[in-house]
């Protein structure tokens, strides 16, 4: 039998399958085949997921990460899962601080204090950063980079910012009428659709600005739609609350940033030049699922049995003492 776990950052979950355990690792093929079945909301295990976690061997990090979105497409990070990836590295092996290879970079990440009883935490570098039109992609929209800026292709009056963290983010900053709107959906839409701006997609987000350092975030993401949260998406707009609004947040100072599935914790550097955002948050595993491996590599979940873990209680103990859980329900 082989081994899967259901896990979750701020409630963005996701299946998460290590093929070094496997006899053989599956090809990419299977995987995007077994990922699209086991994650439909409809028809998938244990209610579906986000999207499919694949770890595997890596020479120079103690692991690598392979993102696979629910409708099989591949994801160039993913914040959320890396925090659970990290957590499952973490116990494998027994270091608390290491690297992880994704797609585009060797990320760095550690162990941090838990945010509750039974809620443990790790923060993880977001990397890299880049605002070229060339690195998201956009085109047709009359810049070269985009920060705090009105686009009026895509909205009358809405300031937008486009990063990519490598990816790709679209951000604005609304309040909470906005924030509680169709506008995200619809802007989502579109932008996920073909169009002439954004060729590739784009995950756009709506953040309100609750306080000093502090923000509600609400993602609909590429390849997937609304999430709970989306831990490249609070990263970025972390960065563009700090570019957009100095006067809200700044350089090196943590911020909090609230979501439909929880909350977690960003910091924001600047290094020779560079930027980067550390995310702090929750890495919860929900249940244990024992498979037949000929079931996997069929690209199937057939047969499977999961064992529920009892972490998903005490994260919803820690959720429901937080603020602002009446702006967005969860999804």
């Amino acid at each position: 039998m082989a081994e899967l776990f259901k896990v979750h950052g701020s409630d963005n979950n996701f299946f998460l399958l290590d093929q070094t355990a496997l006899t053989a690792p599956l090809p990419l093929a299977t995987l995007t085949r077994l990922t699209q079945r086991i994650t439909d909301r409809h028809t998938g295990l244990l209610g579906g997921a986000d999207g499919m976690l694949v770890v595997s061997a890596d020479p120079a990090a103690a692991g690598r990460m392979t993102v696979i979105n629910a409708d099989g497409s591949i994801a160039k990070m993913c914040g959320n899962g890396l925090r659970t990836v990290s957590r499952y590295l973490s116990e494998k092996t027994g270091a608390k601080s290491f690297a992880v290879q994704t797609a585009q970079a060797r990320l760095q990440v550690h162990e941090a204090p838990a945010f509750a009883e039974g809620v443990p935490a790790f923060g993880v570098e977001i990397s890299p950063v880049s605002f070229a039109a060339a690195d998201l992609p956009f085109a047709q929209l009359g810049h070269e980079q985009i920060i705090d800026t009105v686009l009026p292709q895509l909205h009358p009056t809405l300031r937008f910012t486009a990063v990519a963290v490598p990816n790709p983010h679209l951000i604005a900053f609304v309040d909470e009428s906005e924030l509680k709107s169709d506008t995200l959906r619809a802007l989502g839409e579109r932008l996920n659709a073909q169009n002439p701006y954004f060729p590739e997609g784009v995950n756009v987000t709506f953040a309100a600005i609750e306080g000093p350092n502090t923000i509600f975030a609400r993602t609909y993401e590429r390849g997937v739609g609304f999430t709970n949260a989306c831990g490249t998406g609070m990263s970025a707009t972390s960065l563009a609350l700090v570019l957009a609004h100095p006067e809200a947040a700044s350089l090196a100072v943590p911020l909090t940033v609230y979501n439909p599935g929880g909350m977690v914790n960003t910091i924001v550097h600047q290094d020779d030049g560079r930027y980067w955002i550390e995310l702090i948050g929750n890495a919860t595993v929900t249940d244990q699922i024992s498979i037949p491996e000929a079931s996997l590599k069929a690209g199937t979940f057939s047969g499977a049995s999961s064992t529920p873990t009892g972490e998903t209680t005490q994260y919803t103990n820690f959720v429901e003492q937080l603020p602002y859980r009446d702006i967005v329900a969860a999804v």
